[in-house]
């Protein structure tokens, strides 16, 4: 390698999140700042949380329900249409 191009590499290096915690790796920074570590995002913390601002799941399930009576309608109307057409023997 050639002498004097390369940063210098600090061995115990640590990297301080806003929540307090510290970890201690290498790196050519000898410390470095974050908002979010693991130890505090909600997605392996497990307090992530799912908003459904604009109610889209509730929408589709609505959708649903009145396909389903529409389909259940129709399919009554068909069954006493096809019992009035057949002849009576």
């Amino acid at each position: 390698m050639k002498k004097e191009i390369h940063p210098t590499y600090y061995q115990n290096a640590t990297i301080k999140c806003a929540c307090g915690n510290k970890i201690t790796v290498g790196s050519t920074k000898k410390e470095t700042d974050v908002e979010i570590c693991a130890n505090c995002h909600p997605f392996f913390t497990g307090k992530e949380k799912l908003i459904d601002i604009e109610g889209r799941v509730e929408k589709f399930k609505q959708k649903m329900e009145k396909s389903q009576k529409i389909k259940s309608k129709q399919t009554t109307e068909k069954s006493k249409a096809k019992n009035k057409k057949t002849p009576k023997k």
